[in-house]
């Protein structure tokens, strides 16, 4: 059977409510030329039959950055490091919920507070965060989520209680690369951290960061993961190397096999919110409108931690000229 007939065959597979394994979304990995054009033409129909063809948008705000022990190789804020990443304490409430408004503005539907380190702590921080979510939740119209690091069930309970809608928590890449990305603390904990947003009865939002130097087959790995963790948005992010991280010379990306990364992660998570988020920009470069086209519907709009992103208008332009509309949670690196 042609590759061309097994893209077909493997969407109509997905299409009737059946899964795909490791071995078919390798096939679909090695797809060029019109195979690959029809790959992310199968894609996107798998999209629009699961979860419609409506776009969402989220926005972040960095609101404690930099000193994180944490040594994960790409993280500019990873105090391991020597970059030019800003360092602040958590920012005072008025400046998040400023934020929060600003972002609904811009059209996101979700916005999330992210902060530095391994971890919040259960005093200031968290009190600080849960105020703040509640006054987004009656001063703006905006879904808040938070990205605080690793988290027990009970400070998970307490923001759910606070109203937070969504926790956001990246497991980053596969199992079986971790060690080469991270040593400071065990993928085990990222698990424990998702499981336990999950069993309060939040939503999660996770995923990970391509280009770090992972073969497909993790990309892969990382899919079913996210798959068996069942979690409701997954934002893909592409390697941006930042200057004195250990991943500063990495350039493993080409738009092509960024394109191809999201339309077999729409093969593997049918029915999940898929966002395209950290480093579209410098991957994607002139094809970044085709990440819908190739099944992606989400993605971050405004800045990310320490990089800077697109203007929200011109994201709103872009989706526009695509004909497609916008709904009204993710997350991101770099």
């Amino acid at each position: 059977m042609s590759l061309r007939k097994d893209i077909q065959s493997m969407a109509e597979k997905v299409l009737a409510g059946k899964i795909l394994g490791t071995e078919e979304a390798l096939k679909l990995s090695v797809a060029t030329g019109s195979d690959r054009y029809l790959l992310f033409a199968e894609a996107a129909r798998i999209r629009d039959h699961f979860v419609g063809n409506s776009v969402f948008l989220c926005s972040i705000i960095n609101a404690k950055s930099g000193r994180c022990t944490e040594n994960c190789a790409f993280c500019a804020q990873s105090a391991h490091h020597n970059t030019a990443a800003p360092v602040y304490q958590l920012v005072d409430e008025d400046e998040m919920v400023r934020c929060a408004a600003l972002a609904e503005q811009n059209g996101a539907g979700c916005y999330g507070i992210v902060t530095s380190g391994t971890s919040i702590n259960k005093t200031d921080e968290l009190d600080r965060i849960c105020r703040t979510v509640t006054r987004i939740k009656s001063e703006t119209g905006i879904s808040p989520s938070c990205s605080l690091g690793i988290m027990d069930r009970e400070t998970a309970l307490r923001l759910k209680n606070a109203g937070m809608e969504t926790y956001h928590h990246n497991i980053e890449t596969a199992r079986s690369f971790f060690p080469e990305i991270c040593t400071t603390h065990d993928y085990e904990e990222d698990v424990a951290t998702i499981r336990a947003a999950k069993a309060v009865g939040l939503q999660v939002c996770c995923g990970g960061i391509f280009g770090l130097g992972e073969s497909f087959a993790q990309r892969v790995e990382m899919a079913l993961t996210l798959r068996e963790l069942d979690v409701e948005s997954i934002p893909l992010n592409f390697l941006n190397p930042v200057v004195g991280t250990r991943l500063e010379n990495a350039d493993n990306l080409t738009p092509l096999e960024c394109l191809t990364t999201i339309a077999v992660y729409r093969f593997l998570l049918p029915n999940k919110r898929l966002s395209v988020c950290g480093g579209r920009e410098k991957n994607l470069r002139e094809l970044q409108s085709w990440m819908f086209l190739a099944g992606a519907n989400g993605t971050m709009t405004g800045n990310y931690l320490t990089t800077p992103g697109r203007p929200p208008e011109l994201d709103r332009q872009m989706l526009k000229d695509l004909e497609i509309p916008v709904e009204g949670c993710c997350g991101a690196e770099s």
